[in-house]
């Protein structure tokens, strides 16, 4: 998966306004580029986490 191109895929998602305000703080002192940015890494460190080690662990 790492270093895959992969598709991009438009969704709608509704979120706490605190965590918009983190998104665009994180944006705006230079750490990533967009909140798209920020929500794609997030989401798959999660899935890391959660999903695809502990499915190479059986």
């Amino acid at each position: 998966m790492a270093g895959a191109i992969a598709k991009m895929r438009l969704i709608t998602v509704k979120m706490p306004e605190i965590y918009v305000e983190g998104l665009d703080e994180l944006v705006k002192i230079g750490r990533y580029s967009s909140r798209s940015e920020v929500i794609r890494v997030a989401i798959r460190d999660l899935l890391k986490k959660e999903l695809w080690i502990r499915e190479s662990e059986f």
